[in-house]
């Protein structure tokens, strides 16, 4: 099994070592393990928006079962192979699903997944049981995550916090952020009355981590997947969309749709590491 992950007190910034069913720090901060398996390490109140819904994770599992992002994972376990030494991370990991297929490839390492969203900590705590550490934590304040520990951090469709990712990357980790291409899903976006992509989001993108990373490389993922009427519902459900869309009425949407549609998968897979 890989040592504890290496947790830091949000208090502090003291390592917390693990003990029975709570973390702790030298100074006596405490922090009790859920019964579900997180730890929630939130001590204010959120910057932002609050996490995603346990409806929008049922539809989140239900695609990523089903493999209709395979394409995603696999460019981003690829992205990861070679990392130096070095707990995993993802950052608004949600279910941890992409964590746990790196953590698969490259081997007994400990691994972090953090979402501000507690039904989200509750699945990623069962990812990737002995490995995945699941906390409860804001992407906009001090990560949980010892300085200078992390191979690599993830970020998936989530909020990105460049100043922290470089502060726990080891030198020569690895930022891998996934954001979607302007045909991202577009064959739903319509019928659906999901979101559209901001033209402008590489830009944001560099923008935020330049000033804390270097970029390495970006790379391009397509691909099509066939869904039916009720996946193509939680495709939009998992994600921002879910947020403003009444469950009902995108059911009703859906069934405006062909029995069978085919779908643009169309990422991009961007590489950064710590100056």
């Amino acid at each position: 099994m890989p040592d504890p992950a290496p947790l830091r007190c949000p208090h502090d910034g003291g390592a917390l070592h693990r003990a029975e069913r709570s973390w702790g720090c030298a100074r006596g901060h405490r922090f009790d393990v859920a019964r579900q398996g997180y730890v929630n390490l939130l001590t204010s109140p959120p910057r932002r928006v609050s996490g995603d819904t346990a409806a929008m994770l049922d539809a989140r599992q239900s695609v990523l079962d089903a493999g209709h992002l395979d394409a995603v994972t696999a460019a981003l376990v690829e992205a990861c192979v070679g990392s130096p030494d070095g707990v995993l991370v993802e950052v608004g990991a949600g279910t941890a699903h992409h964590l746990a297929a790196v953590r698969r490839v490259l081997g007994e390492r400990a691994a972090v997944a953090t979402d501000l969203s507690v039904a989200a900590a509750k699945r990623a705590a069962r990812a990737d049981p002995g490995h995945v550490t699941a906390v409860v934590a804001d992407v906009w304040q001090p990560w949980p995550v010892l300085d200078a520990t992390a191979a690599v951090v993830l970020t998936v469709f989530a909020p990105r916090n460049g100043a922290e990712a470089a502060r726990v990357l080891v030198p020569g980790g690895r930022l891998v952020v996934v954001t979607p291409a302007s045909d991202h899903l577009a064959e739903l976006r319509d019928p659906l009355g999901m979101l559209t992509v901001d033209p402008g989001k590489a830009e944001r993108l560099h923008a935020e981590l330049d000033p804390h990373l270097d970029h390495l490389d970006t790379r391009e993922v397509r691909a099509t997947t066939t869904v039916g009427r009720a996946t193509a519902a939680a495709l939009a459900a998992m994600g921002p969309a879910g947020h403003h869309l009444d469950a009902a009425a995108l059911a009703a949407r859906a069934e405006r749709l062909p029995e069978r549609t085919e779908v643009t998968v169309a990422v991009h897979v961007a590489r950064f590491t710590p100056r």
